[in-house]
């Protein structure tokens, strides 16, 4: 699998579009503003070729998400045995083909079409599926929480997109000391997440050298989507849930937020 370079400072096209409004101040005052909203549109996502599901997401880095959506959701084992990924316009959307081995094609329960953005539990059927068994994760080092603090503070600068709208969020892939390697950016936290995922895998990066920090909160289905493909630590801006508490410590894994008074870290 070939991975393009991986320029976070640079901001990726049409991912944001001008809209008119007024902006009305507590003073009686008024003016006219534009500001920038982020593109939402759907992104189907197809397996040789039969289609897992259609989810709505920032129309940037579909490759990577499609990749880390695959592998994080259960339906590809092997990141090794994707051959080729291609991200293509069609009408009204986008449409990521994935060419895989078969033998790497896992069968699951069947997903509802449609996905809505960050939505966790987009295209489960029967609640059985919402909480997958999470194998034990291995860890290659020690959660650092001055490097936590290094990475939220330097992850805004490293958010060209949010620059532009404010309102998406980001994943940050980062080395044990704190600095950041890989940034991904979505208006939906899982797909933000799917999309460094897929970054990871591509690029051949050892996943127990580093650990996920994101601007969002901790739910039980970022845990999961690390654990499936073995990272050990995932830290967030917001506390994690009760759930996604107890399916870290089942699997091994360090959870970390931010509090006012530092960093927080569940072992």
């Amino acid at each position: 699998m070939t991975a393009r370079p991986d320029p976070i400072w640079a901001a990726e096209p049409a991912t944001s579009r001008p809209a008119k409004g007024r902006l009305y101040r507590a003073d009686g005052s008024e003016t006219a503003l534009v500001w920038q909203v982020p593109e939402e549109v759907p992104v189907a996502i197809m397996l040789n070729p039969v289609s897992p599901g259609v989810m709505m997401a920032t129309p940037a880095d579909l490759e990577d998400f499609a990749v880390g959506f695959s592998l994080s959701e259960g339906f590809v084992s092997d990141a090794t045995a994707i051959r080729n990924v291609v991200a293509l316009t069609v009408e009204n959307g986008f449409c990521v083909d994935i060419a895989v081995d078969a033998s790497a094609l896992k069968p699951r329960t069947a997903r509802a079409i449609e996905g809505r953005t960050g939505c966790g539990l987009c295209g489960v059927e029967d609640i059985a599926d919402v909480i997958r068994p999470t194998a034990p994760v291995t860890r290659g080092f020690a959660l650092d929480p001055a490097a936590v603090e290094k990475a939220f503070a330097d992850l805004p600068a490293l958010q060209p997109m949010n620059r532009v709208n404010h309102s998406v969020h980001a994943a940050a892939w980062v080395m044990p000391e704190g600095e950041i390697r890989l940034v991904r950016e979505d208006i939906g936290r899982h797909n933000a997440l799917d999309k460094l995922l897929g970054a990871v895998l591509r690029q051949g990066l050892d996943r127990k050298a580093g650990f996920v920090a994101m601007t969002s909160r901790c739910s039980f289905e970022l845990v999961q989507k690390c654990a499936m493909v073995g990272i050990a630590h995932l830290v967030t801006i917001s506390a994690p849930t009760g759930l996604a508490l107890h399916l870290a410590q089942r699997a091994g894994m360090t959870l970390a937020s931010r509090s006012p008074d530092g960093i927080v870290c569940f072992h």
